[in-house]
């Protein structure tokens, strides 16, 4: 039998107790019920916009019987959060975790008739702070960059019906431990669900060939098989800068006297990833990662279509950048199958984010390996992070004081159950299921006690803490922290912006900007005063310049920085899942802010850069992977009534950050701006760049 599609319409109704009794068996009479889309969240629906569940689906369905040595199994591709199960009423077991498959064995009950139904009743509970949260949601609950009310409760994923053999294989597991011109060496493991006792033949295929075939004796119930394949003169996998992305198929099956059991089949890509201090290698080939955040296509996952999903990996490569980061969340199957036809690199967040209560450890640990099961094979995913900020407490969240950045540096220094214990058993779990990634504990944790080592960085200068320029005098002085900065950058308000009631300027309901939609006004407060604007588009405007400069000035630092020690950088954030004001240079329309030309600019594979100049004076790198010969760089110093010029000439070897030359001058007496304009000539490759400073006398 082909797999039975259960998508489409099914009936829904708030559960209780009653209907727990009587709402799922065949008799039950559910034509009153609402209907509602499967897949997708039932806040779409608008009897339960506002609805935290539980909800009680039903979908009746008729089937042909099962045959003679066949067996049946229910699958429900991904429910947010829990789930209970029944089919035809009997109950089947419960489901908790978003982002992958849950299956059940339907095979006796298959067999009483051809009518049957499904009842999941489904719950998403809400998670009311940043601190003892119970489900490994990340930010789709609670998150800052969301409406703080959002529940994405519901059947996201499809759900279908489908017949095996005696044997069923429940995961795949597909991992490239090692590979080169000559040979790949490929790790696999299968877990098998067997009827009974028996021997079976496992046959492995590479691209249609068979390379392996093995008899394997199953145990009745649950087996774990693992092996290994080797590929001869294997096609590298490689990053989108570095070289072609050549895809290759493994296919595994299982034969039960001399019949297909079951079989499955996942696409990867045969290359080795090495990391070193914090800089990224791939086969080889070192690779200075310009990355950004990658949040949600849409807030509701099941409302994003594969084109919408591929759309954010083009753009990725359209803004010059080699890796994302998938901040708090795993993301639909799209986003990977499209980073691994891209070459992007992808840095993997397991959704924990911030606080969590001590119950989650056994759900985050079998879900970490659930996780491996489901992405291992992407080539594109370089690294796992078990947790993002698990400190809980940031300055950002609860307002910039002494008292709050005291507690800060508090909660990485001190042992915590979230740091200390949960992110280790996580961390431990991910390099059992997966040997050949970097999993990092947690994501955003200063150097502490006992190592002072630290992960990478999240530091937002010029918005919750400091000035935009502290980064350059904190990589001055504590290099190591910049080894890799995965956050920084600042709001901007969007041109998209309708869920703003512009008219009412000055006095929009900042209270609900703020729990709807991300809005930190005590921020911009300080960053960039809304009483200082005439208009809401000149206020939006200037948000926009902010934060292009500052997301400009730290790109442009980190590249200076690059290999010593600075391996890459990841900005906050590339896109909006929904209707904002947030880190984003493309919002939820994917209309592009000021930021976006910013970031490319920065990114560009050859830029011209020179220390920033202060913001008021008083009068007294190359990515390519080819050296750059004859390169000439022309620097303007420029102000009212006259004008200054140097020039510097020479190579830029390949894959480096060259320092050409300084200049000095004296400030001319001359009030207003002072401008200083850069331009890299060598042969048809042109880069400019643009500094300015006010000139003003320091008074005495």
């Amino acid at each position: 039998m082909r797999p039975v599609d259960l998508n489409g319409v099914w009936r829904v109704t708030a559960a209780d107790d009653q209907q727990r009794r009587d709402g799922i068996g065949l008799s039950t009479d559910d034509s009153s019920w609402p209907e509602i889309e499967v897949p997708g969240h039932w806040r779409s629906h608008p009897d339960f916009a506002d609805s935290d569940g539980p909800l009680l689906y039903r979908r009746r369905f008729e089937v042909d019987e099962l045959p003679e040595q066949r067996r049946r199994w229910l699958t429900l591709d991904g429910i947010f959060y829990q789930a209970d199960v029944w089919f035809d009423g009997a109950y089947l077991g419960d489901a908790e975790g978003y982002f992958m498959p849950h299956t059940f064995d339907v095979t006796a009950l298959s067999q009483i008739g051809d009518d049957h139904v499904v009842a999941v009743e489904t719950v998403c509970s809400p998670q009311h702070g940043h601190r003892g949260k119970r489900n490994i949601t990340g930010i789709f609950q609670h998150w800052d960059g969301l409406d703080r009310d959002w529940n994405p409760g519901g059947i996201w994923r499809p759900v279908h019906l489908y017949d095996t053999g005696p044997a069923r294989i429940d995961r795949l597991r597909v991992l490239c431990r090692d590979a080169d011109e000559a040979r790949a060496h490929v790790l696999l493991r299968a877990a098998v669900d067997c009827d009974e006792t028996r021997s079976v033949v496992v046959r492995t295929f590479v691209d249609g060939e068979v390379v392996t075939e093995t008899e394997q004796r199953l145990a009745a119930g649950p087996n774990d098989v693992n092996w290994s394949v080797d590929i001869a003169n294997p096609r590298l996998w490689w990053p989108r800068s570095l070289g072609d992305q050549p895809l290759t198929t493994v296919e595994v099956e299982i034969e039960i006297d001399g019949r297909i059991s079951d079989s499955r089949i996942r696409r990867t890509g045969l290359r080795v990833v090495a990391w070193n201090n914090w800089s990224c290698s791939v086969n080889g080939e070192r690779l200075f990662l310009k990355g950004a955040n990658l949040l949600p296509t849409r807030a509701g996952l099941a409302d994003a279509s594969p084109a919408e999903m591929r759309r954010d990996i083009e753009l990725a490569v359209e803004a010059g950048l080699d890796a994302l980061r998938v901040h708090g969340h795993i993301a639909p199957r799209a986003i990977y199958d499209a980073a691994d036809e891209l070459g992007m690199l992808l840095l993997q967040d397991f959704p924990l984010q911030w606080g969590y209560a001590r119950s989650v450890r056994d759900q985050a640990i079998a879900q970490a390996q659930a996780a491996v099961d489901q992405l291992g094979h992407h080539p594109s995913i370089i690294q796992w992070n078990a947790h993002n900020d698990p400190a809980a407490v940031a300055i950002g969240i609860e307002g910039d004081s002494t008292k709050s950045r005291l507690r800060y540096l508090a909660a990485h220094q001190l042992p915590s159950w979230n740091r200390t214990v949960l992110d280790r058993w996580v961390r431990r779990s991910f390099e059992r299921a997966d040997p050949t990634r970097l999993c990092v504990p947690h994501s955003g944790v200063l150097p502490h006690l006992p190592l002072l080592d630290g992960t990478d960085s999240h530091f937002y200068f010029g918005w919750y803490h400091g000035d935009a320029r502290d980064i350059e005098r904190l990589a001055a002085t504590v290099p190591r922290v910049v080894r890799f900065m995965s956050e920084f950058g600042a709001q901007a308000v969007p041109d998209t912006a309708d869920f703003i009631d512009a008219e009412a300027w000055p006095d929009l309901d900042w209270d609900t900007l703020a729990t709807r939609h991300g809005l930190q006004k005590w921020v911009f407060d300080q960053r960039v005063p809304p009483a200082d604007f005439p208009t809401f588009d000149a206020w939006r405007q200037a948000t926009q310049r902010y934060q292009a400069e500052l997301l400009r000035h730290h790109i442009e630092l980190l590249r200076r920085l690059k290999y010593r020690p600075a391996g890459g950088f990841c900005m906050f954030a590339l896109n909006d899942p929904a209707p904002v004001v947030s880190w984003s240079v493309l919002d939820h329309e994917r209309v592009p802010k000021l930021g976006w030309e910013a970031l490319k600019r920065a990114c560009e594979p050859v830029i011209v850069v020179a220390d920033r100049p202060p913001e008021i004076v008083a009068p007294g790198e190359n990515d390519l992977r080819h050296e750059i010969d004859g390169a000439v760089v022309d620097v303007t110093a420029s102000w009212s009534g006259g004008s200054r010029r140097w020039r510097f000439g020479g190579d830029v070897p390949a894959d480096e950050c060259v320092r050409v030359g300084s200049v000095s001058m004296e400030v001319p007496d001359t009030l207003g701006a002072l401008a200083v304009d850069l331009v890299l000539t060598a042969g048809d490759l042109i880069q400019t760049n643009h500094y300015s400073a006010a000139i003003t006398h320091v008074p005495d």
